[in-house]
C-alpha cells in the first residue's frame, strides 16, 4: 500500500519551519498516543505514521532526499530510522526530544539555582521621595565556608551517582511512552556523597544573616520592587544563588496621601478666611509655599500647586500637590462670641448669602410636594 505523504500527515505545509513541524508531531503525537487510546489499532498506526514522519522531516538531511525523490528517495538512503518501513528505530530519543519539556526530558544533574528571597522594606515618603540607601540584614542559606559549597568533608569530594550515571534522572518505559523522572537516590543532583562535611552535613549550606546595603531610587511606591542579583539563598551542593527581591512599602504620612504622582492634603481654613478670602502658608517636601484663598471659598475646593508632587521613578516631570480646603466650623466659643454670630445670621438671612442653602431646601421641598395627593 503506497504511503500517505509525511507532511500530510503532521498537517503542516511543504516549506514549514522546524518548530512548526515539532510543534505538529506534538498534537498529532499526543492525540493517538496509545496509552491515551488503548485497544485502539487504528490509532496506534497514526501514532508509529507520525513519528515516521517527523523522523525523517526533522532531521535536514533525510527531508531534503524526501523533497526531491519522496520515499524512495529515503528507501535508496536505508529506509527510515535504519529500521525499514513503519520502524521506530530511535523513537525514544525523538519522543524525548520533542515532550521533554512536559515528561521532564533533559539532563537534569549537576548544581541547582539557589531559592530567590523576599524582603519587605518600609521607607517614609520623603525617603520614598528623594531616594536613600538602607541597610538591611537578611537571614538566608549560604555556601559552607569548611567545604566551600560541596557538602563532602574536606579532603574528599561527592561521587557520581550509581543510579542515574550521573545524569540526575532515570527513566521508566510506560507503553510506547518514555518517562524521565528525578533520580531518588541522588535527588537530581547526578553525584551522592559519601563522606559529608561535619559542619553542613552534606547539605552544602549553612543558615546566616547577612547585612546588605540596598539603594533605593528616588519616586519609589508602595509595591515596587528591587532586585539585588547573586543575594538570594546559596543553591544546595554549590550552585549558584538565587536573586533577593526587595518589596517597598510606603508609611503612611501624617500630612501627605500619594496617589502616583501626585499629592493630597486637606488644609483647614477659617470662616473668615472662606468668606473673605486670605492667604495661608501650606507644606509641600520642598518646604513651605502660599496659597491664596479667594473670597467666598466653599469647604471641599481643591487647589493645585503645579510641579509640588513627586517624580516617578522612571523619571519623568513632577506630579502637582493637590490641597483640599476644609471649612473650620469656630469652637469653645464665650456668650458675647456667641451673640456676635446670631447677629450675623441675621443679617444674613437671604438667598443672596446662602445659594446652595437655598437651593437645596428648594429641591427637598419639590421632592416632598410629589409625594401630595
Amino acid at each position: 500500500m503506497a504511503k500517505r505523504d509525511y507532511y500530510e500527515i503532521l498537517g503542516v505545509e511543504k516549506g514549514a519551519s522546524e518548530a512548526d513541524i515539532k510543534k505538529a508531531y506534538r498534537r498529532v503525537a499526543m492525540k493517538h498516543h496509545p496509552d491515551r487510546n488503548p485497544d485502539d489499532r487504528n490509532a496506534e498506526e497514526k501514532f508509529k505514521e507520525a513519528s515516521e514522519a517527523y523522523e525523517v522531516l526533522s532531521d535536514p538531511e533525510k527531508r531534503a532526499a524526501y523533497d526531491q525523490f519522496g520515499h524512495e528517495g529515503l528507501d535508496a538512503a536505508g529506509g527510515f530510522g535504519g529500521g525499514g518501513a513503519g520502524g521506530f528505530g530511535s523513537f525514544s530519543d525523538i519522543f524525548g526530544d520533542v515532550f521533554g519539556d512536559i515528561f521532564g526530558g533533559g539532563r537534569r544533574g549537576g548544581p541547582m539555582r539557589g531559592a530567590d528571597l523576599r524582603y519587605p522594606l518600609e521607607v517614609d515618603l520623603e525617603d520614598a521621595v528623594r531616594g536613600m540607601t538602607a541597610k538591611i540584614r537578611v537571614p538566608t542559606m549560604v555556601h559552607c565556608g569548611e567545604c566551600d559549597g560541596s557538602g563532602a568533608k574536606p579532603g574528599s569530594r561527592p561521587v557520581t551517582c550509581n543510579t542515574c550515571g550521573g545524569m540526575g534522572q532515570v527513566r521508566m518505559q510506560q507503553g510506547f511512552l518514555q518517562v524521565q523522572q528525578t533520580c531518588p537516590h541522588c535527588r537530581g543532583r547526578g553525584t551522592v556523597i559519601a563522606d559529608p562535611c561535619n559542619k553542613c552535613h552534606g547539605q552544602g549550606r549553612v543558615e546566616e544573616a547577612k547585612t546588605l546595603s540596598v539603594k533605593v531610587p528616588a519616586g519609589v511606591d508602595t509595591g515596587d520592587r528591587i532586585r539585588l542579583s547573586g543575594e538570594g539563598e546559596a543553591g544546595p551542593a554549590g550552585g549558584p544563588p538565587g536573586d533577593l527581591y526587595v518589596e517597598i512599602g510606603v508609611r503612611e504620612h501624617e500630612i501627605f496621601q500619594r496617589d502616583g504622582r501626585n499629592l493630597y492634603c486637606e488644609v483647614p481654613i477659617s470662616i473668615v478666611d472662606a468668606a473673605l478670602g486670605g492667604e495661608l502658608e501650606v507644606p509641600t517636601l520642598e518646604g513651605r509655599v502660599k496659597l491664596k484663598i479667594p473670597p467666598e471659598t466653599q469647604t471641599g475646593r481643591l487647589f493645585r500647586l503645579r510641579g509640588k508632587g513627586v517624580v516617578g521613578v522612571r523619571g519623568g516631570p513632577a506630579g502637582d500637590l493637590l490641597c483640599r480646603v476644609i471649612v473650620e466650623t469656630p469652637v469653645n466659643l464665650s456668650a458675647r462670641q456667641k451673640e456676635l454670630l446670631r447677629e450675623l445670621e441675621g443679617d444674613l438671612e437671604g438667598d443672596r448669602h446662602s445659594p446652595r442653602k437655598t437651593s437645596w431646601f428648594e429641591g427637598v421641598k419639590k421632592f416632598f410636594d410629589g409625594f401630595s395627593l
